[in-house]
């Protein structure tokens, strides 16, 4: 793989997290009844730093919790035709929430599909909005987020790579060609 470009740094992540806080705010008329969830792995930490922004603002704090959609990755091919759901407890409750689902990218939208299906086998939601670091385009079903950190138009043969601090001890998106 070759590196095509550094997309965002630690800075312009830190911004987006901070406008799309801002956002999740100004749209749901303040930070009553949402929760957030991200969905692992780098989904969790970005709820993690948007429940704190949202702390630092409101004076609130809002739960977190996280689903795990393992052995289904949009950067590896073939590796499973089905996202696996392999934990349902969402340590939050969802009944009646509004529910932020986040993510670090969306592509085809199948692991959004597979994370509602989690969520929704866990209560009726009186809503669930959808929040990602990047979106690159591509999608093969009918899902789009309301909370978008960057737009990235890709090419099916480019990869996205997100660090994350937490978890890559750096913060980073950067687009490689295979």
């Amino acid at each position: 793989m070759n590196l095509k470009a550094n997309l965002l740094d630690k800075d312009s992540i830190r911004r987006s997290l901070i406008r799309i806080s801002h956002e999740i705010i100004e749209k749901n008329k303040g930070v009553d009844g949402i929760v957030l969830i991200g969905i692992k792995r780098r989904g969790y930490p970005l709820a993690k730093r948007i429940a704190e922004n949202i702390r630092k603002f409101e004076g609130t704090d809002v739960p977190v919790g996280t689903v795990d959609i393992s052995l289904y990755r949009d950067d590896l091919e073939n590796l499973n035709d089905k996202a696996t759901i392999n934990d349902k407890n969402l340590g939050v409750e969802v009944k009646g929430k509004k529910v932020i689902l986040i993510d670090d990218v969306l592509y085809t939208g199948r692991t959004v599909r597979a994370a509602i299906d989690a969520i929704m086998d866990q209560g009726r939601p009186s809503i669930i909005q959808l929040a990602v670091l990047i979106d690159r385009g591509h999608r093969e079903l009918p899902i789009r987020a309301d909370y978008v950190g960057k737009n990235i138009p890709t090419s099916k043969e480019e990869i996205v790579c997100v660090s994350i601090e937490e978890i890559d001890e750096e913060d980073s998106v950067k687009i490689y060609e295979r």
